[in-house]
């Protein structure tokens, strides 16, 4: 499946107030907005604000403008921060909810004044690969294959060359070249970030430095702010080697990763496989999950980003939890799944997960 990144971007809201204005008339539309289908039981006027991760932009955009249909006088409007800088916002009461590439824990969550002492709830929104990508126009391959041990090498700091033997000898006719391997990162808290190393941590012998949101200091590579940044400077830079959501690589290379004696690239369905494999980590109403980063099953493709949109359990007054219900619940049905993936690639949720989804977005409630 080939990954295509839309070129339209989402418009910030450096504008936007801190507060939230909203109304909901009482225009019936016949339909059940809790049936996780697109249509809403009430039209609903008011300015939802989200803001976070990088990695869900071509797919919020889809999300906000397919939403129109279902809600005509509603405006969402989300910044593209980043997961943490989302998830900060969320918590000072900046955004109604966050997006993030990571699930927030129900102690960071417990500051959200917003959310009285209800808590929070992740919800699983979009699940998508994240590509180990490189820049090297001359090499004629479909891929470049590396298990978990030598992606960590890589960024590391110790493996720097592309011919090194222990990339040759996964990668036999393909003509490696000696050019100097320049690792680009995430300069930002990043979920994405945290996402990929949860993955060398878990399957790699060699990495050492834990799941971290934050490249370390001590490992020397050049940095980036936001998806678009690291790719972008990818682009710029022949040799570099990043990490990045697959929907936007295109124009780069992308590793195919060691899994259970095959080389697995990213795809669509073999992210899925990890998340249907994947353990429920949150209780309750709280749907974030735990993946298997070590898997050796066939099939899988193991470093999968899972974005949450982060909600309140209960909201200060019904007005906000009518907007967000009516907006989670059109980005976890199914044509707003089928939206995302035609714009973004990403792998929709399966029917099961988009239920699950549905009845714990509708469980949303005011304090």
């Amino acid at each position: 499946m080939k990954f295509s990144r839309a070129g339209a971007a989402i418009a910030l809201t450096s504008a936007l107030a801190l507060g939230l204005s909203a109304c909901a008339s009482n225009t019936p539309t016949g339909t059940d907005g809790g049936n996780g289908g697109g249509e809403q039981e009430t039209q609903l006027t008011g300015t939802l604000s989200g803001g976070g991760a990088s990695s869900q932009e071509s797919a919020m955009l889809a999300w906000i403008d397919s939403f129109k249909s279902v809600q005509p006088d509603m405006e969402v409007m989300y910044d593209v921060v980043g997961s943490g800088t989302g998830r900060e916002g969320f918590i000072a009461g900046k955004y109604t909810f966050a997006g993030s590439d990571a699930a927030m824990s129900q102690e960071d969550g417990a500051g959200a004044e917003q959310c009285g002492d209800s808590g929070i709830i992740n919800i699983p929104a979009y699940i998508s690969p994240v590509a180990v990508a490189y820049n090297l126009p001359d090499v004629d391959a479909e891929h470049i294959n590396m298990d978990a041990d030598t992606i960590a090498s890589i960024f590391a700091g110790e493996i720097t060359t592309w011919d090194d033997a222990k990339i040759a000898e996964q990668n036999e006719g393909v003509e490696l070249p000696s050019t100097p391997i320049t690792v680009v990162v995430r300069g930002d808290s990043s979920g994405t970030t945290e996402n990929f190393t949860a993955y060398l941590d878990a399957a790699s012998d060699v990495w050492t430095h834990g799941e971290i949101e934050d490249w370390p200091a001590e490992l020397q590579a050049e940095s980036a702010q936001q998806t678009g940044g690291v790719v972008g400077l990818a682009k710029q830079t022949e040799g570099a080697i990043t990490y990045a959501d697959a929907s936007a690589v295109e124009g780069l290379g992308t590793v195919a990763v060691g899994v259970g004696g095959e080389y697995v690239p990213y795809s669509a369905d073999a992210a899925s496989k990890a998340v249907e494999t994947a353990e429920r980590a949150g209780e309750g109403n709280d749907m974030a999950v735990e993946l298997d980063r070590g898997t050796e099953e066939a099939g899988v493709y193991p470093i999968v980003l899972v974005a949450y949109s982060i909600y309140c359990q209960n909201y200060n007054d019904q007005e906000t939890a009518d907007l967000v219900k009516a907006f989670g619940t059109y980005v976890v049905s199914a044509e707003g799944q089928q939206a995302a993936s035609e714009s973004a690639g990403n792998a929709p949720l399966s029917e099961e997960l988009s239920k699950q989804t549905t009845e714990a977005i509708e469980s949303i409630g005011v304090n």
